[in-house]
């Protein structure tokens, strides 16, 4: 079976290159989304959060990656350090007002992640304008906020904080639990920290904690 599934691949990447696109190639994604989720080039991804968004272009940044931000200011640049985003080799364009396609097609052309949070609901003629230079070029788009035909939806539900005792303390940590849909396939979750009392993200069974949580 697994020399049929590397022949497939083979066989693919060689139609690919036929047909003048670069094959889809895995790309470094954050360790706590092992099982969860295999970020592809080419690829387009839709999350419900700016945490979520963040802990996907971690992996790549930490990897090396250019990544860019566009439409939004709520990825905090404090935030995204913790979670492993290379600040020195990423990119913000908070406010490009009707130029968002533009700018976010443009900086597909350069970067390897881009992040965008479009104005409104997005056209299937952008959708198809955005997807086709993904693939031209092997770079990621990570949707905060739907983002139709995608590779998968990201989203995170059953929130938990940690810290806080009778009515006093400090939020230190959140559990949540990351869902990831990929078409009619059952959905993957898994359980996070997002982020941990240190801000690193990680699942949580990989080390156990002490904190107290919310009660």
């Amino acid at each position: 079976m697994a020399v049929a599934t590397q022949t497939l691949t083979e066989l693919r990447a060689r139609v690919d290159q036929m047909q003048g696109r670069p094959a889809a190639q895995p790309v470094a994604t954050h360790p706590a989304f092992a099982g969860l989720l295999q970020l592809q080039t080419g690829a387009s991804y839709a999350v419900d959060s700016a945490s979520l968004a963040m802990a996907l272009m971690a992996g790549p940044s930490a990897d090396g990656a250019w990544c860019g931000v566009v439409g939004t200011a709520e990825l905090g640049l404090e935030a995204a350090a913790a979670a492993g985003v290379d600040l020195r080799r990423t990119i913000l364009v908070p406010d490009p007002g009707d130029a968002w396609l533009e700018v976010t097609a443009a900086l597909i052309d350069v970067l390897g992640v881009v992040v965008l949070a479009a104005p409104g609901e997005v056209s299937a003629k952008e959708v198809s304008r955005i997807s086709a230079r993904l693939r031209q070029r092997g770079g990621i788009l990570i949707s905060y906020g739907a983002w139709p035909r995608c590779e998968a939806t990201v989203s995170m539900r059953d929130a938990e904080w940690v810290g806080v005792g009778q009515g006093h303390g400090h939020l230190q940590a959140r559990r949540v639990t990351v869902e990831v849909r990929r078409g009619t396939a059952p959905a993957r979750t898994g359980r996070l920290w997002l982020p941990d009392a240190s801000q690193a993200i990680r699942r949580v069974e990989d080390e156990p904690t002490r904190l107290r949580s919310v009660g």
